[in-house]
């Protein structure tokens, strides 16, 4: 059986998944949120240390699911698939960037997910975007299946997207997880592979160009992240690294970008498995529909060594 996690914002439902020396805690209703992984009791998230002022200021933390779009939008309206919709540029349920655009699509805060299977080392939970809230940001009738499965150093989170409507739906969703290693994180060593990298204008939003990047394997050192990358293969691994411990995540499937984020005067870094670029919903390069009764797939995984 699951171990339960009481008290974190209040959410009974707090979950503790477990495989030997490996476990994590994920919020269902707290839009499914990752708030801690750990190996032989080394915490490999960061920006979890108070959820409650998080959670009041639609701010991301641990491993946050992003939806109905992962990063930015250049504008509040977007119309696909025949259907569009003007996002407020003021709501309590959105988060904004430090120019007012819209980025994130619907926090955490506000997505409850209903729990449909647990065991020791596994969560599955179900949210159906049907409600009015959820329809007036991304007018796309579906449902979101999330399975969190823990292995001894690995987390491995698969998310499903369904068709539910009888309209297409775009997919843009991604996840933000926030990880870091012990000691100074100049000392850090990062590991990203070939890709090609978006060039983005002054707001960081695409242009549409792109460049070929060789990859990287250096100290992190003073070196800030705020980069969006195309893969070049349909897998690929982003790492850290300090002496003998190290933090990958793995793309595994349905993912064909992805943004590195990592300011250089904070702990941490994320590497952000993304299903489209940002800002797809408006520019719709690289957008992918689902057709009614379709369901899209995509995986990725934290591994801890």
């Amino acid at each position: 059986m699951t171990n339960p996690v009481p008290n974190l914002l209040g959410d009974s439902r707090a979950t503790r998944i477990f495989a030997g020396d490996t476990d994590a805690i994920l919020l269902p209703s707290y839009g499914m949120i990752g708030v801690s992984l750990k190996k032989n009791g080394i915490e490999a998230l960061r920006r979890i240390d108070n959820l409650i002022v998080a959670a009041a200021g639609n701010r991301t933390v641990g491993v946050p699911f992003l939806f109905p779009f992962a990063n930015r939008l250049a504008d509040f309206r977007y119309e696909v698939a025949g259907r569009g919709v003007t996002l407020p540029p003021q709501s309590l349920v959105l988060r904004y960037d430090a120019n007012g655009l819209p980025m994130h699509g619907l926090m955490w805060p506000h997505m409850k997910w209903d729990v449909v299977d647990t065991s020791e080392s596994a969560l599955a939970a179900d949210f159906e975007w049907a409600h009015p809230q959820g329809l007036a940001v991304f007018p796309y009738p579906c449902r979101l299946s999330l399975r969190a499965q823990i292995a001894p150093g690995s987390l491995e989170i698969e998310t499903s997207l369904t068709a539910t409507g009888d309209i297409d739906v775009p997919v843009s969703f991604g996840f933000h997880p926030y990880i870091g290693l012990e000691g100074d994180r100049r000392n850090w060593r990062i590991h990203l592979p070939k890709m090609r990298q978006l060039k983005l204008d002054a707001r960081q939003i695409p242009t549409g160009e792109a460049e070929p990047y060789p990859g990287l394997d250096d100290a992190l050192g003073t070196q800030s992240f705020d980069d969006g990358f195309a893969l070049l293969e349909p897998q690929a691994t982003l790492s850290i690294s300090y002496r003998r411990h190290e933090i990958a995540v793995d793309l595994l499937d349905g993912y064909t970008h992805t943004q590195v984020y990592g300011p250089h005067d904070q702990n941490f870094i994320a590497f952000e498995p993304m299903t489209a670029p940002t800002n797809a919903l408006i520019s719709e390069d690289g957008l992918r529909l689902v057709a009614p009764g379709d369901t899209f797939r995509a995986k990725f995984r934290i591994c801890l060594s």
